[in-house]
């Protein structure tokens, strides 16, 4: 449908302009509810209004705290609306819920086109499920301080390491490495390694193969 005019007929029109600082608010509360369920079970998100201190929780998704809707700003936002020069993120501080969990706390203001700040998104992440587990990971990789540093054994196939050892040991001899080599050469280290038995194991083709940068076929042509 369009105006007399000819212009097409906006239906917005009519509606009345949502100021900046609101349209700034609702933007963060978007966020706040997306990053939430995304972390659900383990991170509270909050958006604090901080146009209204005395109520300034206008959003908070997968609520850990127990908060609710309508409750008061924290002494963060408080700290923000007194100071406009107050740092807009603090990031990663330690934080507690309620009931005594630990927790890990980033708190991001939202200034307006003044400087002023009208809102504040925290992120508090519950780390006490978190901790259990990082105790376990850390002492599954854990090793003894009694041979740190010290390498005992590795557990690559000991044949692997010497006919890998042999290949590297032919091409030093002949300034070069081992996909280097021509052909004559090539054909001349296989055949060596066959006379010194190492096709005994089944992948000692295939590995002379990946060192020589040539098919198993080839390897098995070279050693007639």
């Amino acid at each position: 449908m369009t105006h007399p005019t000819g212009r097409p007929d906006d239906k917005r029109a009519d509606q009345p302009a949502v100021p900046q600082d609101e349209h700034l608010v609702r933007e963060a509360e978007r966020i706040a509810v997306a990053v939430g369920r995304m972390f659900a079970g383990l991170c509270e998100v909050v958006l604090h209004d901080l146009r209204r201190p005395d109520s300034a929780i206008r959003t908070i998704e997968n609520n850990l705290s127990g908060r609710q809707v309508g409750d008061s700003a924290t002494e963060l936002g408080l700290r923000r609306i007194a100071d406009p020069d107050y740092p807009s993120v603090i990031q990663n501080y330690s934080n507690q819920f309620p009931d005594g969990r630990p927790a890990k706390s980033t708190s991001i203001g939202i200034r307006n086109a003044e400087g002023r700040y009208v809102a504040a998104l925290c992120l508090n992440l519950d780390v006490s499920a978190l901790s259990p587990l990082a105790l376990t990971l850390a002492n599954l990789v854990a090793t003894d301080v009694e041979h740190q540093g010290e390498a005992l054994e590795t557990l690559r196939d000991r044949s692997g390491r010497k006919l890998r050892s042999a290949i590297d040991s032919f091409a030093a001899q002949r300034s070069n490495t081992p996909r280097g080599l021509n052909r004559d050469q090539k054909r001349e280290l296989v055949r060596r390694l066959h006379r010194e038995g190492f096709f005994e194991t089944r992948s000692s083709a295939q590995l002379i193969a990946d060192q020589l940068g040539v098919s198993r076929a080839t390897v098995y042509n070279y050693t007639k």
